[in-house]
């Protein structure tokens, strides 16, 4: 099962539509709440993705797994750029703390998916383990400065 399952998730994350959708729906399904949670969502997701991939691939070469470690045949394309940090993990995390500060029910419901998007990404072989905890780390980092720079910001200003 768990074969048929995490690829679904990996393609629906795959380019964060995964989470454009859920924002969506919070936007047009929630209350102010939810819409609040959808822009903190999005807003953290943005710069986890900018940490991770931006950031934090360029810094650092790490090879992908190779195949011969990955114990089933489901290996197939993986990414040409650095293993470390897990981009996927970073936004998903990113994405559902952010929204879970907010909106802790709603936040709960994209954990599900969030996890998954994070066990895929080893059991696919595309991230060591240390890649995919690198990845969360910068998706939690993300959703906390998304929740408090503003209010940093404006005890400055004021």
């Amino acid at each position: 099962m768990t074969r048929e399952v995490l690829p679904a998730v990996e393609s629906a994350a795959e380019r964060t539509k995964l989470w454009w959708a859920a924002a969506g729906v919070m936007v047009v399904l929630g209350g102010g709440r939810q819409r609040k949670a959808a822009v903190a969502g999005l807003a953290a997701m943005g710069l986890a993705e900018l940490l991770s991939n931006g950031v934090g691939k360029q810094l650092y070469e790490r090879r992908r797994p190779p195949a011969e470690l990955i114990p089933h045949e489901g290996v197939h394309d993986r990414p040409d750029s650095s293993s470390f940090p897990s981009g996927h993990t970073a936004a998903a995390v990113g994405f559902t703390a952010a929204v879970a500060a907010v909106s802790p029910v709603v936040g709960a419901f994209c954990a599900v998916p969030a996890a998954g998007v994070a066990v895929e990404r080893v059991q696919s072989g595309a991230h060591y383990p240390s890649d995919v905890a690198a990845g969360a780390a910068l998706g939690l980092a993300s959703a906390w400065l998304v929740r408090r720079v503003p209010k940093l910001w404006w005890r400055r200003l004021l």
